[in-house]
């Protein structure tokens, strides 16, 4: 039943303050607060407009077995039917679909939902033939490529439930999912493509099938022939071509059948596979792509990520189909293939009306191309509107990227967890783009967001702490982790019952901003004090000379932890590193103040990140403590037994920028006293909405 909201709830904020008639519109304030009041009707108005449903729901809410909510409890329908069947009917089949851009094969590629509908259709017809039944798991292994959505839809067609592993993963890492998936089929490209490389996805695929305890039936083998021919293993593979078959209808699921488990990293031992429920899913995905991203059927959407993440998952594959609209696919990287100029080219050759992509993509831009000079030649006009999320964005970067691309840049975030936004800055609802410095923006319909102190107290504003929901969880959201109930309610609700935990870091201002800084586990603590890496990396990212940072806490005898930087210069920088660092110093002198404890800091030549742009730190971590006498002292073991676990190891060379660490360490030895007002310290200027 609809419930009054807690006066101390996100939504009594919004109603509350004072200063929100000039910076929230009509339209989010009525949305938001009647998705917190009265989310039955809200979600249930919402899923009959936006949805086409096989059965209707007898019950858009059950929520007696928390926190294994279930939404629109009944109900029927079918993911790929949404997707791409009903555009057909609706006589759209000759829309342009999916625009797959690829520079590291020098393609282009267009695909109508007619072909789409064709292609997928099929493929099901194959894999039923295969044995693929409502409820059996495939797991998909490719590139981004059109034929990895065309292999998701035909699986979602039967009413199985794919497992998407991000292309390059290695095969042990494919292993893991293979065994814990069991799926009845593999679906997998020959090869990926890297710059002035080839990825040979078959032989990684061959490899974890064979140290597998799980063996499909068959794989499925996409051949990409102009990059690759590979021969086949005839008892486990058939060639995509031979796979295709008579098409086949759409098979309804319940709402709350899984669409798809999705692998999120972690620090336990079992794998952590979010299971997505279907039907919340489809009515938060069709729904964003208006009220958060502002875009219309007739738009060309680009979310340049990958499909092996969720944000691959919600806004590639189902979220731009669903609505009907065209989503550029683009493999290639933002600065070698073959130039920095490319995100520039596709907005102007594509007509990009919006983008989403992660911060690092552009700041990688900027340390290679800071003047766009490479980006002049094109023309931006189309683009509306920049969307970030993933990680920190520092302001410089993102001064630099409404500099360069004369357009809002508006950050949020969510989580594999939730499947989209969990706060934002939403152009459907016609808030105020010139949002605060550093905040993700407001809550999003559903979310009623609390800071937590570690006692489970709710925070003052402005004072930092940990980053919970309360529950229910909003339509969407993932149902349980596959096969592991319990570790889904000890790892999400266990430490503050009635809340999902995010565990995540930040705080909210007066006006109800969210500020995310950090994972919680990315605070580090300095004789007490609790700061924030991200904060210290946005300070560090201030210099002139600096392209990139990252800050971890390592272990000091006396303050229990201290921050340690790691960061790349901008090309043609010759400024010694002694010099560099104690110029980084004197800045985090100047902003954070002498609480941080702040002196140590190395140059390296560059910095490791996944495939989707994010810093693993856990591969520094895990080179500083194969060489434990590198700062002088050893670091704590137990980081190298999580991390070896999920990425290779870092060996440093005699080349290695860590060869050179004694020389700036002792340039560092300058003593460092305490702050006289540490207790008022922040570890960033929290922004005001009085600026707006």
């Amino acid at each position: 039943m609809d419930q009054p909201v807690p006066a101390n709830s996100s939504a009594a904020l919004v109603t509350e303050c004072p200063n929100h008639a000039e910076i929230m519109s009509p339209l989010y304030m009525e949305a938001y607060c009647r998705s917190i009041e009265q989310p039955e009707s809200f979600w249930g108005d919402l899923a009959e407009q936006l949805i086409d449903w096989d059965q209707p729901w007898e019950r858009v809410l059950d929520d007696s077995n928390s926190p294994f909510t279930k939404w629109y409890v009944g109900g029927k329908l079918n993911a790929c039917y949404n997707a791409v069947d009903r555009h057909i009917l609706a006589k759209k089949g000759s829309k342009v679909a999916l625009i797959h851009d690829s520079p590291t094969t020098n393609t282009i590629r267009h695909v109508t939902y007619n072909e789409l509908f064709d292609k997928v259709s099929r493929l099901a017809g194959g894999m039923r033939k295969l044995g693929v039944k409502k409820g059996d798991r495939v797991v998909i292994y490719m590139p981004l490529i059109p034929e990895a959505i065309i292999a998701m839809l035909a699986t979602a067609r039967l009413g199985a439930v794919h497992s998407v592993v991000f292309g390059g993963f290695a095969a042990s890492e494919l292993c893991t999912r293979i065994e814990h998936a069991e799926p009845t089929v593999i679906i997998a490209a020959n090869c990926g493509v890297e710059p002035h490389k080839i990825i040979y996805y078959l032989d990684i695929l061959h490899e974890a099938v064979a140290m597998s305890r799980w063996k499909p039936r068959k794989n499925i083998i996409y051949r990409r022939s102009n990059i690759l021919m590979s021969d086949l293993d005839e008892t486990w593979d058939i060639a995509w071509e031979s796979a295709l078959d008579s098409p086949v209808d759409c098979v309804p699921v319940d709402a709350n059948d899984p669409l798809y488990i999705l692998y999120t990293s972690g620090t336990t031992d079992k794998p952590k596979g979010i299971q997505r429920p279907i039907g919340g899913h489809l009515v938060t995905l069709m729904y964003t792509m208006n009220t958060i991203y502002g875009i219309h059927p007739d738009d060309i959407w680009w979310n340049a990520s990958d499909l092996g993440w969720v944000v691959g998952h919600s806004y590639i594959c189902y979220g731009p189909l669903l609505y009907g609209a065209t989503s550029v696919m683009y493999e290639g990287k933002p600065d070698r293939t073959p130039d920095p100029g490319q995100y520039f080219r596709i907005i102007d050759q594509h007509k990009v009306s919006a983008v989403f992509s992660v911060p690092t993509a552009f700041r990688v831009i900027r340390r290679v191309d800071p003047d766009a000079t490479f980006g002049r030649k094109y023309s931006l006009k189309s683009l509306r509107t920049i969307f970030i999320a993933g990680e920190h964005c520092d302001l410089e970067t993102m001064k630099w990227m409404r500099k360069t691309f004369k357009v809002p840049v508006l950050n949020q975030w969510w989580q594999t967890e939730t499947g989209s936004a969990i706060t934002a800055t939403c152009v459907g609802f016609a808030q105020n783009l010139q949002t605060p410095p550093f905040t993700t923006g407001l809550p999003f319909c559903g979310y009623d967001i609390y800071v937590l102190d570690k006692n489970g107290h709710e925070a003052k504003p402005n004072e930092l702490g940990r980053i919970a929901v309360k529950l229910p969880l909003p339509p969407g959201n993932m149902a349980t982790l596959y096969r592991s109930d319990e570790l889904f309610r000890k790892t999400y609700f266990q430490r503050f019952p009635g809340y999902y935990d995010t565990m995540d870091a930040g705080y909210k201002d007066e006006n109800g901003y969210i500020f995310v800084t950090a994972r919680d586990d990315d605070v580090i603590n300095v004789a007490g004090h609790r700061i924030s890496t991200s904060s210290l990396e946005d300070a560090i990212l201030r210099h002139p000379d600096v392209a990139d940072a990252a800050v971890f806490g390592v272990p000091e005898p006396t303050k229990g932890q201290i921050p340690l930087c790691l960061y790349v210069t901008k090309p043609n920088v010759v400024k010694p590193a002694a010099k560099m660092s104690v110029e980084l110093i004197n800045i985090i002198r100047e902003v954070i103040g002498p609480i941080a404890a702040f002196k140590l800091a190395a140059q390296v030549q560059s910095l490791p990140r996944t495939r989707s742009g994010k810093q693993v730190l856990c591969v520094v971590f895990q080179c500083l403590t194969d060489n434990d006498n590198v700062w002088g002292r050893p670091f704590p073991p137990f980081q190298a037994k999580r991390c070896a676990k999920r990425w290779p190891i870092w060996r440093p060379t005699n080349t290695s920028p860590f060869r050179q660490r004694s020389r700036t360490r002792r340039s560092l030895s300058t003593s460092h006293e305490p702050c006289a007002n540490s207790a008022t310290q922040w570890p960033h200027p929290i922004p005001s909405c009085d600026k707006l």
